[in-house]
């Protein structure tokens, strides 16, 4: 995989300190504002970046550069992505995908129509733990009750009290606690049972945008709560609860460090399988491969499931009448 880079924020440089593990790919391009350029040569430096851009249509115009990674605020997914996609170039985009469906809608038409990939870069869907969670499930018995709490008080909370708007907490740039942290927990969950029946969203919402809030998705036999919070923190885990035994993940769900499984009346059994430390390798180790194999079946499958969580953010952001974009 030939690969340019979109932005130089934090998640670009997590991305880099394990992308020496996966040799395959290789570090084409990155695209930086003009303001971050001497940052972006610094990466360059350390990281062996082929060219460094500050105009898009110079990268999407450089035939080495074979898929585009969108690691870009929010609200700019769905057009650097399209303008990649109309370039002729693979796109491995960011959560949250889209700022709504109709965005994942448009890119998803675009993409199957020119054969070029279009993946969700969603840690949680590729990391052996998740899916020895995704085996073990039937073991539960009926599933009853799934509860997910990524709460994790944010410094930039602070400033957003004082006025200071960051994009974290902009709804004009796509912030929010859903979109910032709960959408990993939709991800697990839809990754776990499917589309639900019905979706409720009780926000605190402060000048427009969800500081925290308590997501719940019904499905036949089983109630669901997804806590993310930005504005105040708590212990980090999620519990699934059927009537023949539990699943504990200690953690986040965009980890899946580890977890406990414990039958009825059995001792608790600990899993840890996840083969590299980063959370992010997983799913780049597939990206490589299903580019190199162009194995669109498995974008197709991806993509739908994708569907299935940016319509649970429809109906959230309506529920609470939150407006992002």
């Amino acid at each position: 995989m030939r690969l340019g880079i979109l932005g130089t924020g934090k998640i670009v440089q997590d991305f880099l300190t394990m992308i020496g593990d996966l040799p395959a790919i290789e570090l084409t391009a990155i695209l930086s504002t003009p303001h971050s350029l001497d940052h972006a040569h610094e990466l360059q430096l350390n990281y062996g970046i082929g060219q460094v851009y500050t105009e898009y249509a110079d990268l999407l115009a450089d035939d080495q550069v074979e898929t585009v990674y969108v690691a870009l605020p929010n609200s700019l997914h769905y057009e650097f992505s399209k303008q990649a996609l109309l370039a002729g170039k693979n796109v491995i985009c960011e959560k949250p995908f889209t700022l709504n469906s109709g965005q994942f809608a448009e890119l998803e038409k675009l993409a199957l129509a020119k054969d070029l990939v279009l993946i969700e870069a969603i840690t949680n869907q590729y990391l052996p733990n998740y899916q020895r969670i995704q085996a073990e499930l039937p073991k539960l018995g009926a599933l009853k009750i799934v509860d997910c709490n990524y709460s994790q008080y944010s410094s930039r909370y602070d400033r957003f009290k004082q006025g200071i708007v960051l994009p974290a907490f902009n709804p004009k740039l796509g912030g929010g606690a859903l979109m910032d942290l709960n959408i990993y927990n939709i991800h697990f969950v839809v990754g776990l049972l499917g589309q639900p029946q019905a979706v409720h969203y009780a926000a605190n919402v402060e000048r427009g945008i969800d500081t925290s809030g308590i997501l719940t998705l019904t499905y036949p036999d089983t109630q669901v709560v997804c806590i993310g919070a930005k504005d105040c923190a708590a212990p980090i885990k999620s519990t699934l609860q059927g009537n023949q035994g539990s699943i504990v993940v200690a953690g986040p769900t965009n980890t899946v460090e580890s977890f406990t499984e414990t039958a009825n009346g059995g001792e608790p059994q600990s899993v840890a399988l996840n083969r590299h430390p980063h959370r992010m390798f997983a799913e780049f180790a597939k990206f490589e491969q299903v580019i190199a194999t162009h194995d669109m079946a498995f974008v197709k499958q991806q993509l739908q499931h994708s569907k299935l969580v940016m319509a649970v953010v429809d109906a959230a952001l309506a529920d609470a009448r939150i407006t992002l974009g």
